[in-house]
């Protein structure tokens, strides 16, 4: 078995068991105590590292596999899986819906990862990745200046423009992690978007996202922080409770 500081032989006699089952093998893999491909201890051997029940051990299993952390080989064992799962950004998506009066915390979330997202985008656009932006561009702004443009079907053409940025990054972790920030703010953008649409602001709209493709083509990388904050301008307005926005 592993050495006495290993994060497979911490008690967690004094703590939420199955939570703190689940936190400490979650632990040992993040640290690379516990690697891809590795076969975690029986339970019998965790039970006794953590001193705790074996109820405990495998309801946290169930738990880990449950998120695509680990799987389980019927006669064989428990194993650290290979390959990222989308399960597996789950709990940070359920930890987002239920905090509460989350709409301040979670738009920041966003415009922090937006940000990113450009400079990684700016400093490595391919021609091919800034063509796909551009014709998402056209089709976002042919869109929004329809005369019988709705705001579920703007927001589809504003999704397909970030969603271009973000394959320009050609990141796999990055493009998941978007996407699980994307699901939660889609009902505040709906509401945005009809905002936008009923207040005729469709061309301050379009200039915002310009900016960001002009950003992005000529590698403007101290512009970004700027235009991200300002495209933010509509859905700070709508979503954010007045009392914040005087703070």
């Amino acid at each position: 078995m592993a050495q006495s500081n290993s994060l497979l032989t911490a008690s967690l006699a004094n703590k939420s068991v199955v939570d703190r089952v689940v936190d400490q093998i979650t632990a040992a893999i993040i640290s690379g105590e516990l690697k891809p491909g590795d076969k975690i201890p029986t339970e019998v051997e965790l039970c006794e590292s953590f001193q705790v029940g074996r109820n405990s051990v495998r309801e946290a299993i169930k738990v880990l596999a449950s998120f695509g952390v680990v799987y389980i080989k019927r006669s064989e064992g428990t194993y650290v899986s290979e390959k990222f799962n989308h399960r597996m950004l789950e709990p940070m998506l359920y930890g987002l819906i239920l905090q509460k009066d989350s709409a301040t915390e979670i738009m920041e979330l966003r415009q922090v990862f937006d940000t990113g997202i450009i400079q990684v985008v700016a400093e490595k656009v391919t021609p091919a990745a800034l063509k796909q932006i551009k014709a998402a561009f056209t089709v976002l702004e042919k869109e929004i200046l329809r005369s019988d443009a709705s705001p579920q079907q703007t927001l589809d053409a504003d999704i397909m423009f970030h969603n271009a940025v973000i394959e320009a990054a050609n990141n796999v972790l990055i493009a998941n992690i978007a996407g699980y920030i994307d699901r939660i703010t889609i009902p505040s953008r709906v509401r945005t978007m009809d905002k936008i649409l009923t207040n005729g602001k469709q061309a301050d709209f379009i200039e915002l996202h310009k900016r960001i493709v002009d950003v992005i083509e000529n590698g403007r990388t101290d512009h970004i922080a700027q235009t991200v904050k300002d495209h933010y301008q509509f859905w700070k307005v709508e979503n954010i409770p007045e009392q914040q926005l005087e703070t």
